[in-house]
C-alpha cells in the first residue's frame, strides 16, 4: 500500500515519517493542498490523506475514481467543505479524526477566559504606558460564576471538567444529552434558560445551518449583563458585528474567539506590513477585551500527532479491512 498526504506542514512531517517507518509503508508528503490539479499526483497511490479549510473540488473525486482510489482520509473533524454527494457518487469513502485532543480546545478556551477574568488585557495596556495602579480593574473569580456550556460532546465535557475543577457552577445545553451529565442534573431545557443564567457562555457545537449566528443581537439581549462569550468551535456560530455592538454597549464584558466566520485565507497567513483584508475582523481585534487567536486551539504537539496518526491508521484500516471506526457515514 502507498499513501499520499496533501497539505503537509513542517510540524506534521516528523509524525508522518515515523508512522511510515513503524508501519513499513510508503507515504509521500506533499505541501500543496488537494485540488483538481494536484490530485493528479495521486496516480498509483492507494489512498489520499488531506487537511484544508478550502473546499474540495468536485473534480477531485472523479479523478480519484479514474485512478481507482476509494479512500479520502481527512486529518480533522469537519466535512462541511467536502461535496459528499459527489464523493459518494464516485465511490469514495471518507474517514475523519473525530477526536484529536478535546483537552487542547478546552484548555485554550479556559486560558482566554482567565485572562479576561483577571483583567490581563487591561493591565497589559496600563503597564505598557508605565501605569502600575490597580483601580478600576478589579478581577472576578471563576468559582463564583455560572458557566453555560453549549454542546456537551468530547470537547464540551473536557471543558466542564476544567470549570468544575475551578469550583464554578456548570450548566449545559445539548440536543443529544450525555447520560452521566443528565444524571448530575446539569442540563437546562432551552438555550434561553442557559442565556439567562450563565455568566460565561462557551460554544462547542458544529456549524450546522440551525446553529448559524446563534450568537446575535437577539440572543445577546437575553443574556446576563457582563457576560463573557467563548467560541472555539465554528466561526459561523457568532454574528461578529452583533458581538461588537454588544461589547460596545457594555452588555458583553468580553469574548474569546479562536474562530471567525470569514477566516479562510486570513488565519494561518502572514500579513505583516500589510492590511488585513477584513474590516470586521480588524474591529474585533481592536477591542481590548475581545481576544482573537487564529484557529490555534487544536495546535498542540499531542493534537497534531493524533491528527496525523489517526488519519493514516484510518486509511490503512479501510484498505486492509474494508472499514474504519472513523468512517463518516452519509
Amino acid at each position: 500500500m502507498k499513501f499520499i498526504v496533501y497539505g503537509v506542514r513542517k510540524d506534521e512531517e516528523g509524525y508522518a515519517r515515523n508512522w511510515s517507518k513503524e508501519n513499513k509503508m510508503e507515504v509521500k508528503l506533499v505541501a500543496d493542498l488537494l485540488n483538481k490539479e494536484t490530485v493528479k499526483l495521486a496516480k498509483g497511490y492507494d489512498a489520499i490523506i488531506a487537511y484544508q479549510q478550502l473546499p474540495y473540488d468536485k473534480e477531485i473525486f472523479t479523478t480519484m475514481k479514474e485512478f481507482g482510489i476509494k479512500d479520502l482520509s481527512i486529518r480533522n473533524v469537519g466535512v462541511d467543505n467536502i461535496p459528499t454527494d459527489v464523493a459518494k457518487a464516485n465511490g469514495v469513502r471518507i474517514t475523519n479524526v473525530p477526536s484529536y485532543s478535546p483537552s487542547a480546545i478546552a484548555e485554550l478556551a479556559v486560558t482566554g477566559l482567565m485572562q479576561l477574568l483577571r483583567r490581563t488585557p487591561d493591565f497589559n495596556d496600563k503597564l505598557a504606558k508605565g501605569d502600575f495602579t490597580w483601580e478600576p480593574d478589579i478581577a472576578r473569580e471563576l468559582h463564583t460564576m455560572t458557566v453555560g456550556v453549549v454542546g456537551t460532546g468530547r470537547i464540551g465535557r473536557a471543558g466542564i471538567n476544567i470549570y468544575k475543577g475551578f469550583g464554578a457552577k456548570v450548566i449545559g445545553y445539548d440536543v443529544f444529552r450525555n447520560p452521566e451529565l443528565e444524571a448530575e442534573g446539569m442540563y437546562v431545557d432551552t438555550l434561553d434558560e442557559l442565556y439567562a443564567q450563565a455568566d460565561v457562555i462557551t460554544l462547542h457545537v458544529p456549524g450546522l445551518k440551525e446553529n448559524y449566528h446563534m450568537i446575535n443581537k437577539d440572543s445577546i439581549a437575553k443574556m446576563k449583563d457582563n457576560v463573557i462569550i467563548i467560541n472555539t468551535a465554528r466561526g459561523e456560530l457568532v454574528d461578529a458585528k452583533d458581538l461588537i455592538a454588544g461589547y460596545k454597549s457594555g452588555k458583553v464584558a468580553g469574548a474569546v474567539l479562536d474562530v471567525y466566520e470569514n477566516e479562510v485565507g486570513i488565519f494561518n497567513s502572514d500579513f505583516t506590513g500589510k492590511k488585513v483584508p477584513d474590516a470586521t475582523l480588524v474591529e474585533l481585534m481592536a477591542q481590548r477585551n475581545i481576544l482573537v487567536t487564529p484557529h490555534v486551539a487544536f495546535y498542540t504537539e499531542t493534537a497534531v500527532r493524533n491528527m496525523v496518526d489517526v488519519a493514516l491508521d484510518s486509511a490503512k484500516s479501510m484498505l486492509e479491512k474494508g472499514e474504519s471506526r472513523n468512517e463518516v457515514k452519509f
